[in-house]
C-alpha cells in the first residue's frame, strides 16, 4: 500500500474544488462549498446517521445511493439544512439540480451534503453562487480545497490518498472528511467522501462500505453526540483499467483492506482533532463473550465523561474505567476484571495491584494513551478510540451558534 499526495482527486478521473460562498455570513472569507466530480459514471454507496432527526441532504442522498450511480458530490459547511421541513428538502433538490445543469448530469446523480448550524434554512442565493463558483474552479488538484471547504470547528483538514498494486494494474483511493464535535456515530461520521478508480458494482461496494464503517467510524467518539447529518459516501468510477472486482477474488480482498485502511486513518484523524482534545486514547477490551460485548464495554469507557476528564487531567483513576466497564450492560465477573494503563497493570482479578502512583501517572502523560481492559477468558475483543474532555471543549460548544 503506497501513500500518495492529494486526496479525492488522486484516483483517475476525479476533479474537485473548494470555494468561498459566505454561506454562514457575509463577512466570512472561509471556503465553505466543495464539489467532487467523476469524469465517468460511478457506482455509489453510502452510510448515514441513524438519528431519528435526519437532515434534508441525508434524505436526498439516500435516494441517490438507492439509484446506485452518481457523478458528483456537493457539500456546504456553515448550515446543516436540518429541521428545515419541506423547504429544506426542496433546497437540497434545487442544489442538486443546479449542479446537474452546470455539468450536464441528471439531478439524481448528484449527492448533497451539509454541515453546520441546525434549524436555519439554506441561503439559496449564496448556495447557487457556491455551486457556480465550484464548477468553475474544478481541478485535478482541487482535493485539498474541498477538504478545507467542509470544515466547521475542525482545526486541520483531513485527507489521504493511497494506491495498491493488484493483478491487472494499480487501484487508487482518496478521501476527505470533517468532524471534530458531535462525534458518536452509529453509521460513519460527520462527513466523509471516498473516491476510487476501482471498477466494482454498487451492491458489493455498499457491503464493503458498511463493514468498514462498523470497524472504523463506528468505533470512535469525541462527545457521545450523534449528528443529524452524518454521511459517508464512496464513488467508484472504474477508470483504473483493472478488471471489475468480484467478491471472493484476491483483488477484491486487497481493495477491501485498502478501503478499511483509509477509513481507519480518517476516523483516527477526527478523534485527534476532536474539539479541545489533548489526548488520543485507544481502548482495548478482551476476554468478553463476544466481539459485540467487548465493543459495548469499550464504548462505555470511551464515552464516559469521568474517564475523559481523567484522561485530560492525566489522572490514573482506574476506578472510573472499572465503573464504566461495569455499567456497559454486559455481563462479566468483577473478580475477573483486569486493567492496564499502557503496560502497567493497575487492577488484577478485580483488585488493585501494588503499583506506584508515580508510575501510573507517568503512563497518563503522553498524548497517545492506551487503556487495556480484560473481563474474562472469552474470545470477544474490540478496539475503540476516543479523546479527552477539556476546558476548551466547553468553550467551543458554549457559543457555537453565535
Amino acid at each position: 500500500m503506497k501513500q500518495l499526495d492529494g486526496s479525492v482527486t488522486a484516483p483517475k478521473g476525479f476533479r474537485a474544488s473548494g470555494v468561498v460562498a459566505q454561506i454562514k455570513n457575509l463577512k466570512s472569507t472561509k471556503k465553505d462549498c466543495a464539489l467532487i466530480v467523476s469524469d465517468a459514471p460511478a457506482a455509489v454507496a453510502g452510510v448515514f446517521t441513524t438519528n431519528q432527526v435526519q437532515a434534508a441532504p441525508v434524505l436526498w442522498t439516500r435516494q441517490v445511493c438507492a439509484g446506485k450511480q452518481a457523478r458528483a458530490v456537493f457539500a456546504n459547511s456553515g448550515n446543516a439544512n436540518a429541521c428545515t421541513g419541506d423547504r429544506g428538502l426542496a433546497d437540497s433538490e434545487a442544489t442538486a439540480q443546479r449542479v446537474a445543469a452546470g455539468l450536464g448530469f441528471a439531478p439524481g446523480e448528484v449527492c448533497v451534503m451539509s454541515t453546520g448550524v441546525i434549524g436555519v434554512p439554506l441561503p439559496m442565493d449564496r448556495i447557487a453562487n457556491g455551486v457556480d463558483l465550484s464548477i468553475a474552479a474544478l481541478s485535478p488538484e482541487g482535493g485539498p480545497d474541498a477538504a478545507r471547504a467542509i470544515m466547521t470547528t475542525d482545526t486541520v483538514p483531513k485527507e489521504k490518498a493511497i494506491e495498491i498494486e493488484v493483478e491487472g494494474g494499480v487501484i487508487r483511493l482518496g478521501a476527505i472528511a470533517k468532524g471534530a464535535g458531535m462525534i458518536s456515530p452509529n453509521m460513519a461520521t460527520m462527513l466523509c467522501v471516498v473516491t476510487t478508480d476501482a471498477a466494482i458494482d454498487a451492491e458489493p461496494l455498499q457491503a464493503l462500505l458498511r463493514e468498514c464503517a462498523e470497524m472504523t467510524f463506528n468505533c470512535i467518539c469525541v462527545d457521545n453526540d450523534m449528528s443529524t447529518n452524518d454521511t459517508m459516501l464512496c464513488l467508484a468510477n472504474g477508470l483504473s483499467g483493472v478488471p471489475r472486482l468480484e467478491p471472493g477474488s484476491a483483488n477484491y480482498a486487497a481493495f477491501a483492506n485498502a478501503l478499511k485502511e483509509i477509513s481507519l486513518y480518517m476516523a483516527h484523524a477526527l478523534v485527534r482533532d476532536g474539539e479541545g482534545a489533548t489526548k488520543f486514547v485507544e481502548i482495548r477490551v478482551e476476554g468478553a463473550d463476544s466481539a459485540a460485548d467487548a465493543k459495548r464495554i469499550a464504548k462505555s469507557i470511551a464515552a464516559s465523561q469521568l474517564c475523559k476528564t481523567a484522561f485530560f487531567g492525566q489522572d490514573p483513576n482506574w476506578g472510573r474505567i472499572a465503573c464504566a466497564a461495569g455499567y456497559a450492560g454486559v455481563g462479566f465477573s468483577a473478580d475477573k476484571l483486569c486493567v492496564w494503563l499502557d503496560d502497567l497493570e493497575v487492577v488484577h482479578n478485580g483488585l488493585p495491584t501494588p503499583f506506584e502512583e508515580a508510575d501510573a501517572a507517568a503512563r497518563m502523560q503522553p498524548r497517545d494513551l492506551l487503556i487495556r481492559v480484560a473481563v474474562g477468558g472469552g474470545p470477544g475483543k474490540a478496539l475503540f478510540w476516543t479523546s479527552d474532555l477539556s476546558h476548551d471543549y466547553v468553550t467551543i460548544n458554549a457559543d457555537y451558534r453565535t
